[in-house]
């Protein structure tokens, strides 16, 4: 008679095991539910370093509107001092006097002594001497329409023809076209030219 009721308790011990068993089952993550949780921080991670390359972008956008204005500042102080623009932007003309301290680096040159920006001296008569005006400007990354609203947007210069303000080259050498449909140095694509003049 002792054996009914441990047998009964022993199934119902048994019970007990297979509902712990199927209850931890139904606790834990399937395979397939891991890989999609997986591939969705994935999908937002690439999400975020796209979103952080275009900040990137604009960033060194800003910085090279920022040097423009620099240099731009220290060709008026060199104009004020000797009456007329350089005709090249260098060491000797720009830092030595104390004009500018150093000259600005494009923020994605990879050697850190690469000089990027195109500078055109310009004068108002063809054949003159003297440079009377000058055209300035950097390569964008993006066609950001505040920043271009401020661009210069000339066209390129000669010697012997003027440009869209009636400007001409003050010494031999090239200029570039400036504005949102143009590139001031290279062919590379989806650059944008920034350019000022005074």
């Amino acid at each position: 008679m002792r054996i009914r009721p441990l047998v009964a308790g022993l199934v119902i011990h048994m019970k007990h095991m297979q509902t712990d068993r199927t209850s931890d089952r139904t606790t834990g993550f399937t395979l397939i539910e891991l890989l999609v949780v997986i591939a969705i921080i994935g999908i937002l991670a690439s999400i975020v370093l796209a979103s952080l390359n275009s900040a990137r972008a604009k960033g060194r956008d800003a910085r090279r509107v920022a040097d423009i204005k620099q240099i731009q500042l220290a060709l008026e102080l060199y104009y004020d001092a000797n009456g007329y623009y350089p005709a090249s932007i260098s060491g000797t003309t720009l830092t030595a006097p104390g004009y500018i301290s150093v000259l600005p680096i494009d923020p994605s040159s990879s050697s850190g002594t690469t000089y990027n920006y195109s500078y055109a001296p310009l004068t108002a008569a063809a054949s003159g001497t003297l440079c009377s005006s000058y055209h300035l400007g950097a390569d964008l990354e993006n066609n950001d329409p505040t920043t271009m609203s401020s661009a210069a947007g000339a066209t390129a210069a000669t010697v012997s023809a003027a440009d869209n303000k009636g400007l001409y080259l003050c010494v031999s050498g090239t200029d570039f076209s400036g504005g949102a449909a143009n590139q001031c140095q290279g062919s590379d694509p989806g650059k944008y030219c920034y350019d000022v003049m005074p």
